[in-house]
C-alpha cells in the first residue's frame, strides 16, 4: 500500500466499446465523462485504484481527464477469442486484412480464433463529479510521449502527471489540471474503494427527465437556472433499490450537485427547506454560499417526503 504521502497515481486510459480490445475479447461498455469499465485479465487492474488520476484518449487525441471517486466490482461471464495454434489470448482482429485475426507472440494468422467463456473479475470507475472535458487539445503522440513507457501498448498504462499537466499549460488549459490537482485530496480523504455492487439499468431515464424540465423548467433545484444541457433528473430515493421511477421523486440538479447529493455531502433539511453541507465543502467557495440557502425549486409534498427520508439516511445524528 502507498505511503499516505505518496503522490497519487496517474493512468492514460483507452477508449472506448470495441475499439478497446485486450485477451481478444468483444471489448468494454465505455462511458468517458462518467465510467470506464475493465476486467482482471487486463495489465494493472488491480494497480488502479480510488484517488487515482486518468486521462482517457482514443488513439487519435485526449477525450477528458478526471479523478476516480469509486470502484464498483463484480464478477461476470466473458467471451474469449485464443489462437488455434498457441492458444494465447494477445490476438488482434484485423478490419482491413484477411485473414481477419492475427496472434502476436507465434505471428500466426487465422480466419477463425477459438473461443471459450471465462468468468472474470469486473472493475468500473466512477468519475464523473470531476470530469474535465479537454476537447482533444494534445494528439496522440504527445499523449503516448508523456507515459512512463512511451512505447507501451497496454490499455491502462501508468502516465508521468507532471509532464501531462505541463502539456496542458502549454496549449492553453492550465485550469483543468489545477481543478484536478484540487479535487484529487477531497476525493481521496472520503471514506470507501473498491466495492461490490450490483447496478440496475434505470429503465426510462430519459423520459423521467423530459417530464422534470417541462414540471419544473431548466432549474437546478439548489443553484438556480442553469442550460438543461447541464442539469440531471436527480432520484432522491435509492432507484437502484426501488427499480421505478416516481415522478414526486425527483428534482433537476447540476451534474456535479447530483453526485454531491448521492453521496449525502449535500442534503436539505426536511424542517427549514435549506441546503445542508457537510463540512468539508465548506472550504470550497463554489459550494460553501449554498449552506443555509432555501432551494431554487419549490417542492410538493411527495418531494419533501422523499427529502425526509434522505435526510434521515445521511444526517441520522441531526434528526
Amino acid at each position: 500500500m502507498a505511503a499516505a504521502d505518496d503522490p497519487p497515481k496517474a493512468w492514460l486510459m483507452l477508449a472506448v466499446g470495441a475499439d478497446r480490445q485486450h485477451g481478444g475479447n468483444d471489448g468494454y461498455d465505455d462511458d468517458p465523462d462518467v465510467h470506464y469499465s475493465w476486467d482482471h485479465t487486463v495489465p494493472n487492474a488491480r494497480t488502479v485504484a480510488v484517488g487515482d488520476r486518468i486521462v482517457l484518449w482514443d488513439k487519435e487525441a485526449v477525450i477528458g481527464a478526471s479523478v476516480i471517486e469509486e470502484i464498483e466490482t463484480g464478477h461476470a461471464e466473458k467471451i474469449l477469442y485464443r489462437c488455434p495454434r498457441c492458444n494465447g489470448a494477445n490476438i488482434k482482429r484485423r478490419k482491413r486484412e484477411s485473414p481477419p485475426f492475427r496472434c502476436f507472440p507465434c505471428s500466426d494468422t487465422f480466419p477463425i480464433a477459438s473461443t471459450r467463456v471465462e468468468r472474470v473479475e469486473t472493475f468500473r470507475s466512477r468519475h464523473d463529479a470531476n470530469w474535465v472535458d479537454l476537447g482533444r487539445c494534445l494528439d496522440g503522440q504527445t499523449l503516448r510521449s508523456l507515459c512512463v513507457s512511451p512505447k507501451s501498448q497496454l490499455s491502462m498504462r501508468p502516465l508521468r502527471w507532471d509532464a501531462f499537466a505541463e502539456a496542458l499549460r502549454s496549449v492553453g488549459r492550465a485550469r483543468g489540471a489545477a481543478f484536478l490537482d484540487e479535487a484529487t485530496p477531497w476525493v481521496q480523504s472520503r471514506p470507501g474503494g473498491h466495492r461490490q455492487a450490483r447496478v440496475r439499468v434505470r429503465v426510462g431515464q430519459g423520459g423521467f427527465r423530459e417530464r422534470l424540465l417541462a414540471t419544473l423548467g431548466p432549474v437546478c433545484a439548489f443553484t438556480g437556472p442553469g442550460p438543461a444541457a447541464a442539469l440531471e433528473a436527480a432520484h432522491l430515493y435509492s432507484y437502484a433499490a426501488v427499480g421505478q421511477h416516481h415522478d414526486d421523486g425527483g428534482l433537476l440538479l447540476r451534474r456535479d450537485v447530483h453526485r454531491l447529493f448521492d453521496q449525502g455531502d449535500i442534503a436539505v433539511d426536511p424542517h427549514t427547506l435549506t441546503i445542508s453541507l457537510r463540512d468539508e465543502l465548506l472550504r470550497y467557495p463554489g459550494y460553501a454560499p449554498l449552506h443555509g440557502q432555501p432551494l431554487a425549486t419549490k417542492l410538493d409534498r411527495g418531494q419533501v417526503a422523499w427529502i425526509e427520508k434522505h435526510w434521515r439516511q445521511h444526517r441520522p445524528d441531526a434528526c
